[in-house]
């Protein structure tokens, strides 16, 4: 398998959280969002989507997963185990991360990836780089009203945000966990929901092994 399919893993979280994050933020003049309003986990809960890339030299369709999978305590607050699913171009099997994310500051702690035969293994990270980047992203998103829109997983009332720079449009209701995306909309990719779970189990099992570069070559 290709380092980049790894990365691709452990970097899902926070590229695919970047929309959903961005939107859903109230914003006003006179205070940053306060990242507690984004993220509302319920353990069991989750979303489908289906990606479109829309470059017609790269055009594809790929399933993705969102789910909230498990909860624990990290220095005394409240985590939850945020699991991402995407099919492998070359196997056709689902790919699975999830990471250890705390409610009250959504910070990153820790990461695990599977491939399908394979041990669970647990990826190094640094938390700082993705709260950076989480922040930089933030402050280029504003909401342009109210709109009803229609997906595969039905009709719901969204709050749509708008990108400052480039293409970007993102619609989010409180009725999808766990962060509300009904679809998203960039200049490359589409994400649209096709499915809401609500009995979501976790994907990754067995013994968590630490990360080992010689698995990625392979």
């Amino acid at each position: 398998m290709k380092r980049m399919q790894w990365i691709w893993l452990a970097m899902a979280a926070c590229l695919c959280l970047a929309a959903p994050a961005r939107s859903q933020m109230r914003m006003d003049f006179f205070k940053k969002p306060n990242i507690t309003d984004i993220f509302k986990p319920v353990v069991g809960a989750g979303s489908v989507y289906e990606t479109q890339k829309t470059d017609p030299a790269n055009a594809s369709k790929q399933p993705m997963e969102m789910t909230v999978v498990g909860k624990e305590a990290v220095d005394g607050k409240d985590a939850y185990w945020l699991e991402f699913g995407r099919l492998d171009d070359r196997s056709g099997a689902m790919l699975y991360a999830k990471m250890l994310v705390t409610r009250d500051d959504f910070q990153f702690h820790r990461m695990v990836v599977q491939r399908p035969g394979q041990p669970a293994m647990e990826m190094p990270m640094r938390p700082n780089d993705a709260q950076k980047r989480q922040q930089e992203e933030l402050d280029k998103w504003h909401s342009v009203g109210t709109e009803s829109i229609t997906v595969p997983a039905g009709t719901f009332s969204c709050q749509h945000w708008k990108k400052d720079q480039g293409v970007g449009d993102v619609w989010v209701s409180d009725k999808v966990s766990p962060f509300g995306m009904v679809k998203y909309v960039s200049s490359g990719e589409t994400m649209t929901l096709t499915k809401v779970i609500s009995e979501a189990k976790d994907r990754i099992t067995g013994p968590v092994q630490q990360f080992d570069p010689q698995a990625l070559r392979h």
